[in-house]
């Protein structure tokens, strides 16, 4: 709006309750614009040495009209002005900016006239103007005034000295000072650093938004220490902010790289010790100094596994932790494995017990290898695990899989038949597990064939079903058959009464018939109305489409292959892991589009496992031996099929009918975890043998229910007075019971509220703790008074833990407990 415009708007406002308004221009400024102004049923009568003529106009010749009456120039002092009664009584209208832009801004606390002159250039945007009127209160006095015009400059609907540092430091951060400028620009500079002395206590002879970064960090390394306790309070309070908000959080991360590295943070904390620095997130130099001598103390066993996990779960919450997450996984799972091996005795007193101990226990030791190795692989930062790397390479590879692989085969060199009253066989999978299912017709099963998913990543696939809501999961093993190569396992698995090689070794036949490919496969499965599809297919499937493909058929198999097919190339083998990750993603979401499609019974199981070290394998690894034969027809690096096998110390030999093949071709195994050198193969993922890696076959059922059955971990408040006394509190927490895959983690932020001001920090506290033990469940709040809790002694305050309401940025309250704020006098002084 032009300036005239806002004079017509005053105006017209002051003519809807009078007749007269008299309007004084002693520059004369505002002469030329009176004919613009064009005020309906006004006259304009201006002021030329003629005051009594217009006097008697006003009264008597035109009593009832409106008049505007200009006077430009000087007014006469008292008597002499013989219009002075009227201009008392209908008061004198100026068009002095200051008292204009007071009046449209509706404020009359004292100084309100002297801020607006002093800042007269901000009010000269209309813009800036409707901007400031929203933020404005009728009682704001002239500071309030200047914190929201400042507000108006940094783009902020707040005018809070946090929400102002918010946005300067943010500026800053992204290596601007547009906003700063801004306030110089309107002399509003001086003011806020008034402010940012008064409140957080931060002075200097030449204020700089750098300067005052700097100047705060400095303070957090410190501790917010001073002489006066509590002097840093409110900084302490927003700092805590600024770091916590998603909105800041990226700039805080930006500000505290520049000021580590002014404040040469890595020299100070070189001789601190990880256990020292375990709950400080303040600069990313902390995080490395914890990986890098964690890592070292798991190398040199010199740290138990259960220190590492409190020490990597104290962690989660660092505001640096997306960069070195991985990297924390990758030493958790070394102490966990190397813990795992310290206490493991690696004995098999029978065939049957060697399989129970296994998918009982000693699974977990491979799990463990394949979370190190694809952290180490995929993380970030890699340095401060190569050590650790080669630990956890000889550990395993010596004392696991070669110890295992040797201890293993002594049963199964004992073994004249390869079968257990353990496990039931591969062999048996669809008459034991699918026939049950459909047998009277009303119910389907959905049977989902991952090549290579060994029993350990089973396992994990099943926590992870268990962890969404509705589905729940079981996990059982069947004894692989021998040869564990891929058209073996996948003829096991289909419905037949009796599996053998062709004459030439593949394809293997199931009944007489091939079984290899989708064709051959849904020959094999029409028999029980069934069909074979390929996963990828059902991935591209529509819910729609995919519902019609299951009412058509009353099993379906569903063949997924990424472990097998990375595994078995010698260019992408090291990748392995990350395939199996990969396959994990991709089996849940294709368990969900079955189960979307009313699929309820499906079966996860594979057709065998696999040895996999991420090391090149030495030279004692590989047979020097060559089988030997009247006819070999096949050979791998884990097996060989042939006629008239020679008995070789090397080589394990099993006649067809000894592992249930109706073919007359032998199978000879290399003992233990060796291979057959074989040009252009690769040697880390191997499978074939009769390794319990290799051989221990997961069949995992997946079932989802019809109600909701994923909560989260109940906390409990344990206030221990309830009187605060101090300008600290700290509240013990309880989480009251252990987290698992039904009952998950909870986040909650606590503070300090009347009525719903917030008078102190709110920290945010996670609940995931997995122990039985009561002991491990206990957590503490430490609250810090804001100065604002001043104003409410002796009142009511309420302690109030929040959670996040899923998929928004809003609060709900989750537990509360009530205090009184009883604080001495002394308190008065630690601010």
């Amino acid at each position: 709006m032009s300036e005239t415009g806002t004079v017509k708007e005053h105006l017209a406002r002051r003519f809807e309750r009078q007749r007269i308004v008299f309007w004084h221009d002693p520059a004369g400024e505002y002469g030329s614009y009176l004919d613009d102004l064009h005020l309906d049923g006004v006259e304009t009568v201006r002021v030329v040495n003629d005051e009594y003529a217009v006097k008697n106009r006003l009264l008597h010749v035109d009593p009832k009209s409106k008049f505007l009456v200009y006077r430009p120039g000087a007014v006469p002092n008292g008597v002499e002005n013989w219009l002075l009664d009227l201009e008392l009584a209908y008061g004198v209208f100026t068009a002095d900016r200051a008292s204009l832009v007071q009046q449209e801004l509706g404020l009359t606390s004292n100084g309100i006239d002297v801020a607006v002159r002093k800042h007269e250039k901000f009010f000269r945007s209309t813009k800036r103007v409707q901007s400031i009127k929203a933020l404005l209160n009728p009682r704001d006095d002239a500071d309030t005034l200047r914190a929201k015009m400042s507000a108006v400059l940094l783009a902020q609907r707040e005018h809070s000295m946090l929400e102002l540092t918010r946005a300067l430091l943010m500026e800053n951060a992204a290596g601007g000072d547009t906003k700063y400028r801004a306030l110089v620009e309107h002399d509003l500079d001086e003011f806020h650093w008034t402010g940012v002395a008064a409140i957080y206590g931060y002075t200097s002879p030449s204020p700089s938004v750098d300067d005052f970064s700097l100047w705060t960090f400095r303070q957090a390394a410190d501790g917010f220490t001073s002489d006066r306790p509590g002097a840093l309070r409110n900084i302490q309070l927003d700092f805590a902010s600024l770091r916590n908000d998603r909105r800041s959080t990226g700039a805080l991360a930006t500000l505290a790289k520049r000021a580590a590295s002014d404040l040469d943070y890595a020299s100070a904390i070189q001789d601190r010790t990880f256990r020292d620095l375990a709950g400080n997130d303040l600069f990313e130099e902390v995080e490395r100094k914890i990986i890098s001598d964690l890592a070292r103390a798991v190398s040199e066993r010199s740290v138990s596994a259960r220190e590492v996990s409190e020490v990597i779960r104290s962690r989660q919450s660092s505001m640096w932790i997306d960069d070195y997450r991985k990297v924390y996984v990758a030493i958790g799972a070394a102490a966990e494995l190397m813990g795992e091996l310290a206490t493991t005795t690696l004995s098999v007193s029978s065939f049957d017990e060697g399989l129970e101990r296994y998918r009982g226990e000693w699974f977990r030791i491979d799990q463990l290898y394949r979370h190190f190795v694809f952290a180490a692989r995929t993380a970030e930062h890699v340095g401060p695990l190569e050590a650790l790397r080669g630990d956890v390479e000889k550990l395993y590879t010596n004392k696991f899989v070669y110890e295992l692989g040797n201890v293993w085969q002594q049963q199964v060199d004992r073994t004249d038949r390869w079968r257990s009253s353990a496990l039931r066989p591969q062999t048996a999978f669809y008459a034991e597990h699918v026939a049950p299912i459909v047998r009277d017709g009303r119910k389907k099963a959905v049977v989902i064939i991952s090549d290579a998913l060994r029993y350990e990543v089973a396992e994990e696939l099943g926590t992870r079903m268990r962890r969404e809501d509705r589905y729940d999961a079981t996990l059982e093993a069947v004894l692989g058959v021998l040869p564990s190569y891929t058209q073996l396992g996948m003829a096991a698995l289909l419905p037949h009464k009796s599996i053998g090689h062709s004459k030439g070794g593949d394809p293997v036949l199931v009944d007489g018939r091939r079984s290899d490919g989708t064709a051959n496969r849904n020959k094999v499965l029409a028999a029980v109305d069934g069909k074979a599809i390929q996963a990828e297919d059902v991935l591209g499937m529509s819910r729609d489409e995919l519902r019609e493909l299951y009412a058509q058929h009353q099993v379906l198999y569903v063949y997924h292959d990424r472990i097998d097919s990375t595994g078995d190339k010698a260019r992408t083998e090291r990748q392995v892991f990350e395939a199996a990750e990969e396959t994990l993603r991709e089996l849940v979401d294709l368990v969900k589009r079955l189960t979307n499609a009313n699929a309820t019974n499906i079966l996860i199981t594979a057709d065998h496992g696999f040895l996999f070290q991420d090391t090149a394998l030495s030279d004692s690894f590989y047979l020097s031996t060559l089988p030997q034969g009247d006819e070999i027809v096949a050979t791998n690096r884990r097996y060989v099929l042939g006629r008239g096998m020679k008995d070789d110390p090397a080589f394990r030999t099993f006649a067809p009918e000894k592992v249930g093949l109706a073919s007359d071709l032998q199978v000879q195994i290399p003992k233990s975890i060796h291979r057959l050198r074989l040009a252009g193969a690769g040697s880390r993922f191997v499978h074939g043998g009769a390794a319990l890696q290799e051989i221990v076959v997961p069949v995992l059922t997946i079932n989802k229910k019809r109600k909701s059955d994923i909560r989260l971990v109940n906390i409990e408040v344990l206030p221990e007075s309830d009187k605060i006394t101090t300008g600290q509190l700290v509240v013990k927490l309880f989480q009251s019971e252990p987290v698992d895959d039904k009952v998950q983690p909870r986040t909650v932020r606590a503070g300090l509220y009347v009525g719903e001001t917030l008078i102190s920090n709110e920290p945010e506290v996670t609940f995931d703790q997995q122990s039985t033990d009561k002991r491990d469940r206990y957590q503490s709040a430490h609250m810090l008074l804001s100065q604002e809790a001043n104003a409410f002694n002796n009142r009511s305050v309420e302690f109030r833990l929040e959670e996040r309401i899923p998929n928004t940025n809003q609060w709900r309250t989750y537990a509360k407990a009530l205090y009184t704020l009883k604080r001495s006098f002394a308190s008065d002084f630690d601010f």
